[in-house]
Order: C-alpha cells, then sequence, then structure tokens
C-alpha cells in the first residue's frame, strides 16, 4: 500500500464515524449522596468529653 491509499482509507474510517449525537435525559439526573458522618461527630464527642473530664477533675469524681 502507498502512503496515498493509507491516508485515503484513514479519511473514509473518520467519515464514517464522526457522527455524535449530544441529547439531555428525560429525566433529572440523580445525584444520592447518602454519607454517614456519625463516626466523626462520635469522636469529636468523645474527644469533647474527655477534654472536659481533664480539665475540671473535681465535676466528675471517680
Amino acid at each position: 500500500m502507498t502512503t496515498r491509499s493509507i491516508m485515503i482509507a484513514g479519511l473514509g474510517i473518520l467519515t464514517l464515524g464522526g457522527c455524535i449525537q449530544v441529547k439531555a435525559p428525560d429525566k433529572p439526573i440523580e445525584i444520592n449522596l447518602n454519607v454517614k458522618v456519625q463516626q466523626e461527630v462520635v469522636v469529636r464527642l468523645q474527644r469533647d468529653a474527655q477534654d472536659l473530664i481533664q480539665n475540671n477533675p473535681e465535676l466528675f469524681p471517680q
């Protein structure tokens, strides 16, 4: 094959595959972001309680 025939074949392939359609969906896109942040809140509360006990030992006698 010559370079010219390769280029013509390549152009033929490109023209056949060049039809692209972009269409908006009929329904709205739904992104579900159900993320649990419970663990982070519990850790923060535990740290706050621990700091409170350490800084005020008279409030929590053992």
